[in-house]
């Protein structure tokens, strides 16, 4: 994993969503390759990300260039993402 550095990423979600853990479990089958983290950022309740997110979600954010990856999303798209 050469040039690999470790970074968080986000995942933002809500509980219930259907999507958001299909979501999860690709992102999670990437970085089984990769260093990073991934962070779970639960929406409800909080008026600014529901404001920008709630039609929106699921959506990965990177957290050192805030970045951000739209659904619908494939495990070759989480990992250009993460390039």
């Amino acid at each position: 994993m050469q040039g690999d550095t470790t970074i968080t990423v986000e995942l933002l979600e809500t509980s219930g969503c259907r999507l958001c853990g299909e979501a999860e479990m690709i992102v999670r089958s990437v970085l089984k390759r990769r260093r990073h983290v991934l962070r779970a950022v639960e929406i409800a309740g909080d008026p600014l990300l529901e404001s920008s997110y709630v039609v929106r979600i699921p959506v990965l954010r990177r957290t050192d260039s805030g970045a951000e990856l739209d659904w619908p999303f494939g495990p070759e798209d989480v990992y250009r993402f993460l390039l």
